[in-house]
């Protein structure tokens, strides 16, 4: 079963990366430099698009990956302790990249221009 999260996890990531290669997609660069607007938006109600649940999901890895509780397994386990940490990560990034690239078309169609959100 893990090792089936960890296949999802490395799919779901690679498949991000692949679609900013795509000609008229933003790139990794664009998509990052969005985030901090997605977040604002998201969090104050405009942007409807941005799942709480997920937002809170991807807080509470990066909270598990800097916590004193994530560096057992590396004590014991080393491997598989990097492992466990290096799907986390791969899925906090493909999720991000994907979120982003949801955001920016959503903006896109709101009347954006020049990353600026025309009232």
């Amino acid at each position: 079963m893990a090792s089936v999260r960890r296949v999802a996890a490395m799919r779901a990531l690679w498949a991000a990366l692949w679609s900013t290669r795509r000609p008229g997609v933003p790139g990794i660069g664009k998509r990052l430099a969005a985030l901090p607007r997605m977040l604002v938006q998201g969090v104050t109600g405009r942007y409807p698009n941005l799942g709480k649940l997920r937002l809170g999901l991807v807080l509470l890895v990066m909270a598990f990956l800097v916590s004193p509780v994530d560096r057992i397994p590396e004590i014991f386990l080393p491997l598989l302790g990097f492992a466990d940490d290096a799907v986390l990560v791969a899925w906090i990034v493909g999720t991000v990249l994907a979120e982003t690239g949801t955001f920016l078309e959503w903006e896109g169609a709101a009347g954006a221009v020049d990353d600026e959100v025309i009232d």
